[in-house]
């Protein structure tokens, strides 16, 4: 299991690597136009430029994992399963849209059905048709159909069946998305009531619900009117907006302090403890994603990055969500947003009447950011967990001298299938900057001194069914001649 989620945590690098850029510019974009959000003019001009820029990658947050994990984790990383993975994407949600819905339904959709299906275009939706899409890859991209329909053999015949499971999965989710929302509506709406711990209660499900997209299902119970509360409307609409001073943002403020600044501590840990040969590597993701969280209050590139990697990490960072949200709302340290919990969200809300004590979410903030530091340093090293640049597959500096003493790609690739047991006996080829790794059935049938023959450097072998063969810094081009053989 964990195994599956590291490597899921990996290929989600790829489109979480993009987000940066698009919280930036949205969050300049923000800011030239002040709180009012109405810029005029050349600065209202380049604000709407910069915004739709950014918003066409945050936007599509969703969609950017879809097609990425369907390509990071097909087996060969071909374009047929990033094509496969967007046709999968297009397929479902626009099956599963508001107006199909209700056009399939024959009626109106409620409110909170309307808002459940409206929501259906989120990470947790894009993750799923990413694994279901590199799965039917792996498994029938050599599937060769009869005569008559021969064009569509191979990889041509993947997003044909991605076309047809996304209908039968949008048939499952038609009936138990809008149930699942609808609950997760009903709990926010028992908890509105407890006061500063129902706040907590709502930063702790908010935060741990974001790899699922279910979190938009609390926040509209929150943050908007589905139920009255409505506490990102009534901050910005001013005095006359039904606000209560000393209680209105308190759905709101608690985020600050994790997003500006305890989790930029989570990467400066996460930095620290990567391992030399990899942080520099680490360092341009980690820095990029604390930089968009302080600034915007975007974290999903911080988040994504460790959310899979290490498991135990996210649910800490649920609690600390939850502990910032009830000290905010206990001591009436407010402060509200329409973006996202950032440094220009928080500069902007203190022209209104409502941010109240804003400056203690400055000084929890910098306390936040050393719990984040330590806490998550602590954790790392202590259950050593595979965060960026710790993972299982980077090498150590004693392989990166590995030398493969054989030029010969071809001939060491067949050596190295026939030393694994032979075609039939692997499941699985991948590699990372040293090994090729290899996933086989039968351990017995492996013969380490004919993959020594091959002039590689070493084996290791972390299971029975897992095989990991030092090549070095050549590694890809034997990693890729070994595909192409057991395609033939």
């Amino acid at each position: 299991m964990m195994k599956s989620l590291q490597r899921l945590g990996k290929a989600l690098m790829l489109p979480v690597a993009v987000l940066p850029a698009g919280g930036l510019l949205i969050g300049i974009g923000y800011a030239l136009v002040g709180p009012t959000w109405a810029g005029t003019g050349v600065l209202g001009v380049i604000s709407t430029f910069l915004i739709a820029a950014g918003g066409g990658i945050l936007d599509n947050l969703a969609l950017l994992f879809a097609v990425g994990l369907s390509f990071g984790l097909s087996k060969d990383q071909n374009g047929s399963a990033a094509l496969s993975g967007l046709v999968g994407w297009l397929v479902l949600t626009n099956l599963l849209s508001p107006g199909t819905i209700s056009g399939l339904w024959g009626r109106e959709l409620s409110t909170v059905e309307g808002a459940a299906f409206g929501s259906i275009e989120n990470a947790f939706i894009g993750i799923l048709i990413g694994c279901i899409v590199a799965f039917l890859y792996n498994r029938f991209h050599q599937k060769e159909l009869p005569a008559a329909f021969a064009f569509f053999s191979g990889r041509r015949f993947i997003p044909i069946l991605t076309t047809l499971t996304m209908a039968v999965l949008s048939l499952i989710l038609m009936v138990i998305w809008p149930l699942i929302f609808s609950g997760l509506v009903a709990f926010g709406e028992a908890i509105s009531g407890l006061g500063a711990f129902g706040a907590g209660l709502y930063g702790f499900f908010n935060r741990l619900l974001i790899p699922t997209g279910l979190h938009h299902a609390l926040n509209q119970v929150f943050w908007f009117d589905l139920v009255g509360i409505n506490d990102l409307g009534k901050f910005w609409g001013g005095l006359d907006s039904g606000g209560v001073i000393g209680q209105t943002g308190m759905y709101m403020a608690g985020f600050f302090p994790v997003m500006m600044f305890g989790l930029p501590g989570a990467c400066l840990a996460m930095y620290r403890t990567a391992k030399t040969t990899q942080k520099k590597v680490v360092a341009g993701l980690l820095g990029a994603a604390a930089l968009t969280a302080f600034v915007t209050g975007v974290t999903e590139p911080v988040e994504f990055s460790f959310m899979f990697l290490a498991p135990a990490l996210f649910v800490i960072h649920a609690v600390l969500a939850a502990i910032s949200l009830f000290l905010a709302a206990t001591f009436q340290w407010l402060a509200g947003f329409t973006f996202s919990a950032g440094a220009i969200d928080l500069v902007l809300s203190t022209q209104i009447p409502y941010a109240v004590n804003w400056w203690m979410l400055i000084v929890l903030g910098v306390v936040y950011f050393f719990v984040y530091y330590f806490l998550f340093s602590f954790v790392i090293k202590k259950f050593n967990l595979k965060t960026p640049g710790r993972e299982d597959e980077e090498d150590l500096e004693l392989e990166k001298s590995a030398v493969l003493t054989n030029s010969d790609y071809v001939a060491v690739a067949a050596i190295l299938i026939e030393g694994l047991g032979g075609k039939d006996n692997i499941d699985d080829i991948d590699y990372c900057a040293t090994r090729v790794r290899t996933e086989i059935k039968d351990y017995t049938a492996v013969s380490e001194k004919k993959i020594k023959s091959a002039g590689i450097a070493g084996v290791i072998r972390p299971s029975k069914t897992a095989v990991q063969i030092v090549v070095g810094t050549k590694v890809q081009f034997v990693a890729d001649e070994m595909k192409r053989q057991l395609e033939k």
